[in-house]
């Protein structure tokens, strides 16, 4: 089917109110939400609990029910608000959630999904949400059988939950946006390998930014051996690399962090700033998107990291648009002590045969943690 077909199907169901993170499994759903011309306020949440806090406060005030999408890698974002607040024996919060299914048994994936993918339907059979498996075998009657299900549930006050397959939605008309920025992130990250100091630990975030990097740390230096990639567990880079930084004072650290990744625990900035890691340099390649999932905005595209650092208590902050900017890092790093935050602005460009780790994710860790205490320490 065509993600149109759940769209107006949730539209007919009184929802007017979309909010959630983006999934690649959900591309369709997400592009045509962005297109979509009927009468939705749509919002791209910094992480999917912030969604289900955004649904509970319009059931609230409208008293409809709100819809959350999310891949299912955020379905323990959302544990907490939905068993404390939302559930029908605390406040009795009707919500429909959208759910991309990644690392379905059965189905290749990446090594971070497929844990995750095996105890999807289990984990909403524990947190008693009711549910639906759609893939491209769904016809449009079983769909609406199914959202005469979720109905039954709003009306018992609880939630429904739809998870969706790969490949369940025919490929439509993709919603493109740019952002305007000059620098394209892959040479980038290029130059930073060239101008960080080469016995530096970096500890890099979830997508595409862990791909590009372990692509040019192996053609500059032929290994990756002290490079973490931070394959899951989207926006904890940092706090990953303030835990070896406090284990490794004679090292630096350096955390190569993500936007969208930055913007799902934005906690971590005063915490740095206030554990104040003399070893740490905090990174973060800006290109205002999902981009590893589909490049939909996210939502805070205003969002200045290296004010916002400034004002948590950062050493020295800046925010770079040019390529000089980024080999003047060679020498500004020598300058000052950390915790220091650069605030890359780039393009959303990437290549389309961007390779993945040859490796297992255990076998990195292995070797870079050999190379981290190589006397065993």
């Amino acid at each position: 089917m065509k993600a149109i077909e759940l769209l107006t199907r949730i539209e007919n169901m009184g929802i007017e109110v979309v909010a959630g993170v983006p999934d690649s499994t959900l591309k369709q759903f997400c592009d045509g939400l962005q297109l979509y011309e009927g009468k939705f306020r749509h919002y791209v949440t910094a992480n999917e609990g912030a969604a289900v806090g955004v649904a509970v406060g319009t059931y609230l005030a409208s008293g409809k029910p709100a819809c959350v999408y999310m891949q299912n890698s955020g379905i323990g974002n959302i544990v907490n608000p939905l068993v404390s607040l939302a559930n029908k024996d605390v406040y009795g919060i009707p919500m429909l959630f959208i759910v991309g299914w990644r690392g379905e048994p059965g189905i290749k994936d990446e090594p971070q999904h497929v844990f995750q993918g095996k105890i999807t339907c289990k984990l909403f059979d524990t947190l008693e949400v009711p549910y639906a498996v759609i893939d491209k075998e769904t016809t449009v009657e079983e769909l609406d059988t199914i959202l005469r299900r979720a109905e039954e549930a709003f009306l018992q006050n609880c939630q429904f939950a739809i998870i969706v397959k790969k490949d369940t939605f025919a490929a439509d008309k993709k919603f493109i946006w740019e952002n305007g920025n000059a620098l394209v992130r892959e040479e980038v990250l290029g130059e930073l390998l060239q101008v960080l100091p080469s016995d530096a630990c970096i500890v890099s975030t979830t997508g595409k930014i862990s791909r590009e990097l372990y692509e040019q740390s192996n053609k500059l230096w032929g290994n990756h051996d002290l490079m973490f990639m931070t394959v899951g567990g989207m926006g904890h880079a940092s706090m990953i690399a303030f835990g070896i930084a406090a284990q490794k004072p004679d090292k630096t650290v350096v955390c190569i962090d993500g936007d969208g990744a930055a913007l799902m625990h934005m906690g971590a900035l005063p915490f740095l700033a206030s554990h104040a890691p003399e070893n740490f340099v905090h990174i973060i390649i800006n290109n205002q998107a999902h981009e590893s999932v589909g490049a939909m905005p996210t939502d805070c595209q205003q969002t200045n990291f290296a004010a916002m650092a400034k004002t948590a208590g950062y050493t020295s902050a800046e925010r770079i648009t040019d390529m000089n900017g980024v080999k003047e890092l060679r020498n500004k790093l020598n300058c000052v002590e950390g915790p220091v935050l650069f605030e890359i602005m780039v393009s959303l460009d990437s290549r389309p045969d961007l390779s993945r780790p040859a490796e297992t994710a255990r076998e990195n860790r292995e070797v870079f943690m050999k190379k981290l205490s190589p006397k065993g320490e």
